[in-house]
């Protein structure tokens, strides 16, 4: 009997910066925001990003494209 190994390239699902703030800010669910960063639990972004929440997005801060794009597609009050 033998194994195959396959070679994966290198991936990262890292978004930071090198002065540690993200490079994207992440669409989340509103009640999710505080109890994550008081509790360190995990958010799920529109985009499928699973991280805590560390930074507090400003106003003009960089945002996914890809929650923005589904944001932009969801009724009001979704």
């Amino acid at each position: 009997m033998s194994t195959v190994t396959k070679e994966r390239p290198d991936t990262t699902t890292d978004q930071s910066t090198d002065d540690d703030a993200p490079k994207f800010f992440h669409y989340v669910k509103k009640n999710k925001i505080a109890e994550s960063a008081v509790m360190g639990t995990h958010v799920v972004a529109l985009c499928g990003e699973v991280f805590p929440v560390t930074k507090s997005a400003k106003p003009g801060s960089p945002v996914c494209p890809e929650c923005k794009k589904i944001y932009d597609g969801l009724r009001p009050g979704d």
